[in-house]
């Protein structure tokens, strides 16, 4: 993915994400206003110390020292709440732009469809939602303003100089170029030295979560030496990287303090001599030699702040290149009009789902395949019919019913929702009338009742506990310590497989769907368990169109239609008994299957 992403490099993203702080132009002006506001004040107090020297030192007078000492005391009190309210309005506006760039990001993520996360991992959305916009609201708020604050001071400090003494000022300004050379060439240095730290706290993370993630596996296989000399590596080389990191900017800070040093040196020489010869006043040298001291460090920060702004140009790409992702499946505008979209549906004009689905010379291929794998297929299903798709691992089950989700479109014909073309009317009109089990499910964290009301927000405690005895989860609950508020943990993570399948099952229920598909919904569960589920299947179905992917072929005798599945097309289709009247593949399947269950139970009752 990385690598995709340096080839197209030269997208430019800022204008695209201006947006986004456009939002809040007035809090930024006022910023920046306020950094060149506290810049002058940093480039005037050694003015205070000129006249000082100058006038009250040098003619032995206090005249004025009221007034200086006063006017010193409001400008510092001055700087310091401008200095106070800078940085608050730097904290906020980068939590304001975090805020809106990652609210923006999981709202389009939840337009997009499945093809995105198959083709790109969860680390990678991940950093694309986190990482990048945490960068990019830094860019509007801290670089923003350090660049403003020092680039201002720059500016005053030279004008300051070049009005006061210009040969002074010229020969200062002689070391402003050899130190701008010197940052660059190690702040270049430092970039790719932090970029391999980088890579290598994301490898050691992505070490210390296998290790934790993959325990058993590591303790079953006995790989723990050869895992924990892996880490040690891991860690001795982001130890080394990042001395030598810190070696770099250690060679930054050294050589702006050695030209710090150098234009101290030569403004003592220059303008010492100067002052000697009656040709400067003393005030005058004090304030060159404050400037010589302070110019070099906000020179390097304007350095630092445009190499910044550069390396976050690459965050800014990422991100607008996210955000301008395309769904492969999208409402038109005026399904949009009508039914509303994903996060604003326009519930008053949804019909009502009866439940019949319709192939009309359907042909698919999925986005990033070579060939299709539904080559004008017809099908036609009427409301309350079951149809069972069976077949290998990988063969390609899931196609069918991601067409019927709307998952994805047809590449060419049409599928028909009650005999209207499903993209007539929107998504979320579909979904919401489309009860899901997965194979492996997912459960939120937070409580059993909170999972269950998920499908239905309505639903009462009556109706959650009738949903779970249907398929057998009641007793699940029983055994917890808290019941309906039992805590099920990250994932369902303190439920096992087969518990968590049935609180999915009971979900999908509660939310009364018209279509129902079950994504090898009984793998995780017991026999026992099964048999009663299967009780369940047949009455939560009566009514309600079902597609049913299966893996235990004995659970879908009974369905009206069975599709098998092969290399990507289906092969067969008809009932039970036509295919295995054929003796065909699926026949070949379910022999097959027979046969290693009857062994299975040959060798267990042994």
């Amino acid at each position: 993915m990385e690598k995709q992403e340096r080839k197209t490099l030269p997208y430019f993203g800022v204008p695209k994400i201006l947006k986004y702080a456009s939002v809040y132009r007035g809090k930024i002006f006022l910023m920046v206003f306020l950094g060149v506001l506290s810049s002058l004040i940093d480039a005037i107090y050694p003015l205070f110390n000129q006249h000082i020297l100058n006038h009250n030192l040098a003619r032995q007078t206090a005249d004025t020292l009221p007034l200086i000492g006063l006017g010193y005391f409001l400008v510092l009190a001055f700087q310091v709440w401008d200095n106070y309210y800078s940085a608050f309005m730097c904290s906020k506006m980068e939590l304001w732009i975090n805020r809106d760039l990652r609210n923006a990001a999981f709202n389009h993520l939840q337009t997009l469809t499945f093809d995105y996360f198959n083709r790109n991992s969860v680390g990678y959305i991940h950093a694309r939602v986190m990482s990048d916009s945490g960068r990019i609201g830094e860019l509007f708020s801290w670089h923003l303003m350090d660049f403003v604050w020092s680039g201002s001071y720059v500016v005053s400090v030279v004008v300051v100089m070049l009005v006061t003494n210009m040969r002074l000022a010229c020969l200062v300004l002689l070391l402003v170029p050899v130190a701008s050379v010197l940052v660059t060439f190690f702040r270049r240095r430092l970039i790719e030295q932090n970029r391999r730290v980088r890579e290598l706290n994301s490898t050691i993370s992505g070490d210390f979560n296998e290790g934790i993630t993959g325990i058993r596996a590591i303790k079953t296989l006995t790989i723990e030496e050869r895992m924990n000399a892996d880490f040690q590596k891991d860690t001795a080389d982001m130890a080394h990287a990042s001395v030598q990191a810190g070696r770099t900017s250690t060679m930054i800070g050294t050589s702006v303090s050695f030209l710090s040093s150098a234009a101290l040196a030569l403004v003592l020489w220059q303008g010492g001599s100067l002052t000697m010869e009656g040709l400067m006043q003393l005030g005058t040298l004090s304030v060159f030699m404050s400037y010589a001291i302070g110019i070099m460090e906000p020179l390097q920060n304007c350095i630092n702040c445009l190499t910044a702004m550069t390396t976050i140009q690459v965050n800014i790409e990422r991100f607008t290149r996210l955000m301008e992702t395309e769904s492969s499946v999208v409402d038109t505008p005026e399904v949009v009009e009508k039914y509303g979209d994903t996060f604003h549906p326009r519930k008053e004009n949804w019909e009502e789902l009866k439940g019949d689905v319709t192939f009309e010379d359907v042909s698919f291929r999925y986005p990033d395949g070579d060939e299709n794998v539904l080559e004008h297929f017809n099908l036609t299903v009427k409301h309350g019919e079951s149809v069972a798709i069976v077949g290998e691992t990988g063969a390609g089950k899931s196609t069918l019913v991601n067409l019927v989700c709307r998952f994805y479109e047809p590449t060419s014909g049409r599928m028909l929702i009650d005999g209207r073309n499903a993209r007539e009317r929107s998504q979320l009109w579909l979904h919401s009338h489309i009860g899901y089990v997965l194979q492996t499910p997912h459960l939120f964290s937070g409580s059993v009742r909170e999972n269950l009301r998920y499908g239905n927000p309505e639903a009462t405690d009556e109706e959650i506990w009738r949903a779970l005895k249907m398929v057998s989860a009641d007793r699940v609950i029983e055994r917890m310590d808290k019941g309906l508020d039992s805590d099920v943990g990250e994932g369902g993570s303190m439920l096992s497989t087969g518990e968590r399948q049935l609180l999915s099952f009971a979900r999908a229920i509660l939310a009364d769907p018209r279509i129902l598909v079950l994504d090898e919904a009984t793998s995780s569960i017991d026999t026992v368990t099964e048999k009663a589920i299967q009780a369940a299947i047949r009455t939560v179905t009566e009514g309600r169109t079902s597609f049913m992917i299966a893996h235990r072929l004995s659970t879908i005798v009974d369905a009206d239609m069975i599709l098998a599945v092969r290399d990507g097309k289906i092969v067969e289709s008809g009932s039970h008994r036509e295919l295995m009247e054929k003796k065909g593949y699926y026949w070949s399947l379910f022999t097959r299957q027979f046969a290693d269950e009857a062994l299975e139970k040959a060798f267990g009752e042994t």
